[in-house]
């Protein structure tokens, strides 16, 4: 057990005397001195009279022990840990064994989810009364391990009526969204999707978001690409639509015909994307916007209220004019100022995906999805994800945010599928294309 002097060190305390209860040999160190005052000091001396002893030799070694206890530094971290704090916490992450974080990894800022400037890597973290959104930020889940919240007893009406800085996104609105379809619905019935892409060189990318868009459900789904891509792309999915299209042709009324047009994926930045993207944003139609698309709008901003943005940390540092080190370290205002900024829904994808939208309070969180997703493709495939659940909905009923963070949930989820089907782990070597069998289960809730 490593304990701080502060409240955290008094939980420390507390934990040490119920493990000595229970007939386990606990040793405490506590490199930072003891507690002085308050519920810190009253635990720490039930903890002596209770024939428990207390080390304050800074220098930390684990040798005879099985697990480490991290109580030494609480919430509310407001400066970087130096000194001997910082060393107490490189000594725990090198002791090479299981560690357990009271309330929260040492050194982890709680508000932003980054270490200040390191933390402990916990194993579990045991947290009281409520999540802490650093948890699910920046590199919070790196540190934390799996959590577990205790509410400490306390009446639930206390945290009842709090404002929640981030909404994990719920089962029942996949269900909400995607309900059973009629017996007498036909493919017109659910959507026509165009999907504007796949430049010279890059078919793959718009081949995975048309495929996904029907995974999915979309009725009718229309691949615009270039046309030395066409053949290939059609051979590959024969139930896609494919329009190989040539600098001299126009698309509008393709485009104007579509319930939703998704554009970037593959498209790149030459002159033939640019008039494709032009094109596009000129159609008047609901659009779901990502990858190459988003590098044009960054050089070119506009602002509008029927489209779902998806850019990734560097995409959206672009679209902000920041470093994509800024975006990853406040998530959330970045979020909000991407929302402001552009009058988007915006997927923020990552570890911990968010969705933010004009009007949407809470940002919705993606608690699901894993590393093996990581990959190229990932986020092709959710644009057409995104692309196919919305040209499903009927916006009047269905806002544009919850059809954003169903999307998010589906592939998520989808992936996870993948992942971890079996009894062990299978996150490394996940393809974006094995994702899209696994889509069926998750719209048919």
């Amino acid at each position: 057990m490593v304990a701080g002097p502060g409240r955290n060190g008094g939980d420390g305390y507390v934990v040490a005397r119920l493990l000595r209860q229970r007939g386990l040999a606990v040793s405490v160190v506590a490199p930072m001195g003891l507690p002085q005052q308050g519920d810190a000091r009253r635990a720490y001396d039930d903890f002596c009279a209770a024939g428990g002893q207390i080390c304050t030799n800074a220098r930390l070694t684990f040798d005879a022990s099985e697990v480490v206890v991290d109580a030494l530094l609480g919430t509310g971290l407001s400066r970087d840990v130096v000194g001997v704090a910082l060393a107490a916490i490189r000594a725990m992450n090198a002791s090479g064994l299981p560690i357990l974080a009271v309330d929260t990894p040492s050194g982890l800022d709680t508000d932003t989810g980054h270490p200040r400037p390191e933390a402990v890597l916990a194993t579990q973290t045991l947290t009281f009364v409520a999540d802490k959104v650093g948890f699910y930020l920046g590199l919070g889940p790196d540190y934390v391990g799996q959590t577990r919240v205790d509410g400490l007893g306390l009446p639930a009406a206390l945290t009842r009526n709090q404002a929640s800085v981030l909404a994990p996104i719920p089962d029942v609105l996949v269900a909400r969204c995607l309900p059973r379809r009629r017996r007498s619905a036909h493919k017109g019935t659910h959507g026509r999707v165009v999907i504007v892409g796949g430049g010279p060189g890059m078919p793959g990318a718009v081949r995975l978001a048309g495929e996904a868009a029907l995974r999915v459900g979309a009725g009718l789904v229309t691949v615009v690409t270039h046309p030395s891509h066409a053949a290939a792309i059609a051979m590959a999915c024969p139930e896609l639509i494919c329009l190989g299209l040539d600098g001299s042709g126009s698309v509008r009324g393709l485009l104007e015909s579509a319930d939703v047009v998704a554009v970037g994926p593959g498209l790149g930045q030459t002159a033939w994307a640019r008039d494709l993207y032009g094109e596009a944003l000129a159609c008047g139609r609901p659009l779901v916007v990502d990858a190459d698309a988003l590098n044009l709008l960054a050089a070119d901003p506009v602002r509008r209220t029927d489209w779902i943005l998806t850019p990734h940390p560097a995409e959206a540092g672009r679209l902000l004019g920041r470093s994509t080190a800024d975006v990853q370290a406040d998530r959330l205002h970045a979020l909000a100022d991407l929302v402001h900024r552009y009058g988007a829904t915006v997927v923020l994808k990552g570890a911990r995906s968010l969705v933010g939208a004009p009007g949407l309070v809470t940002p919705w969180l993606c608690l699901a999805g894993n590393p093996g997703m990581a990959t190229a493709g990932m986020g092709d495939v959710l644009t057409g994800v995104i692309a196919g659940i919305a040209a499903q909905q009927d916006h009047a009923h269905h806002a544009r945010a919850d059809t954003a963070a169903v999307g998010v949930q589906v592939h998520a989820k989808a992936g996870d599928f993948i992942a971890y089907a079996k009894a062990y782990a299978e996150e490394r070597g996940f393809l974006a294309s094995d994702l899209l069998g696994a889509l069926r289960a998750q719209v048919n809730p």
